[in-house]
């Protein structure tokens, strides 16, 4: 199986992306070399647990360095910090995991900065829906693009990102079953075997390179500039809306919208407001109650123009 896993860890390698060796759990298949496993012969208590056996570089350090380390010491060990695209080091890598039985892509590394959207279908969660729903409510088009099967039904969609922009991970930020693997992440390599199966590529995605992220998600997915206020800033301008002033049952919804509705909130609050006349009046509290709720400024007033937006293309009759 580990020869295998290695074929097609190679294999990604020579498309430059940077790779890892992975458990049969989908995390990194060597051990931090900063945490004493015990001897390096003992055998591993299950063939399925997340990094079996132990790896031959657990047996020297016992206590974790002061600072985080990020390979800087040398060894093997230390999770997405280990990737590479070298075909000598993608096969030490698996020399020294040999129990690895699929890889891992860093996302964020140059030269195609990848972005990975992770759709999960997971309790009947329809994401791929929402993304479908985001893309209409914010105007942008989702690109055909390589796209990997994973074993529970769902799929991971690869992009391109910025070279210069850092994208971060989330989980659910986005919208529910929608995690975004970002700098500092990895996604599953098609090819690798997991205990729930097999991941694939998607037909037609062999010959698919990753599309560029359109602008419009990539404004979703980064973070508000630097300087902008926190959404606890904001809850006393929404107070002193007061229970009763215009609009305040939509105001009330999209303040206590949880996390991973707080935008699709927001955009069927604003949009119920430009269809009754009020989205002029109720833009402002609205923006305000959603940066209450934790959503970032400039995604919370990008929701409410689209809403407007729609409004003017489907008024209502």
């Amino acid at each position: 199986m580990g020869s295998l896993a290695l074929e097609h860890a190679l294999a990604a390698a020579s498309r430059g992306l940077a790779v890892l060796p992975l458990s049969r759990n989908k995390l990194p298949a060597l051990r931090s070399p900063h945490h004493a496993r015990g001897p390096a012969s003992a055998a591993p208590s299950s063939p399925t647990t997340p990094h079996d056996p132990p790896s031959p570089y657990s047996g020297g350090l016992t206590e974790p360095p002061e600072k985080p380390c990020h390979g800087e010491c040398g060894l093997l060990g230390h999770g997405v910090h280990d990737a590479t695209s070298d075909p000598e080091g993608v096969r030490a890598l698996f020399a020294a995991a040999p129990w690895a039985t699929g890889y891992g892509i860093a996302c964020g590394r140059p030269p195609l900065h990848l972005v990975g959207l992770d759709l999960d279908v997971k309790n009947g969660t329809d994401s791929l829906g929402a993304l479908e729903r985001l893309a209409d409510a914010h105007d942008f088009t989702l690109p055909p693009t390589t796209t990997v099967l994973t074993p529970s039904g769902g799929r991971h969609l690869w992009l391109r990102g910025p070279r210069d922009t850092a994208v971060p991970n989330s989980v659910g930020r986005l919208a529910p079953g929608i995690d975004v693997r970002g700098s500092g992440g990895y996604l599953v390599g098609p090819g690798s075997v997991t205990v729930r199966g097999t991941y694939r590529l998607a037909p037609g995605s062999l010959s698919q390179p990753p599309a560029p992220i359109p602008p419009g998600l990539l404004a979703l997915l980064l973070p508000p500039p630097p300087g902008r206020r926190g959404g606890e800033q904001y809850a006393a301008s929404y107070d002193r809306l007061g229970d009763g002033g215009p609009g305040a049952a939509l105001i009330h919804f999209v303040r206590g919208a949880p996390v991973g509705q707080r935008n699709a909130r927001l955009f069927w609050a604003a949009c119920r407001a430009y269809e009754t006349g009020r989205g002029d009046t109720l833009a402002e509290p609205l923006a305000h109650a959603a940066m209450a709720s934790g959503l970032p400024e400039r995604e919370a007033r990008t929701t409410i123009a689209s809403a407007c937006h729609r409004a003017a293309r489907f008024p209502a009759s």
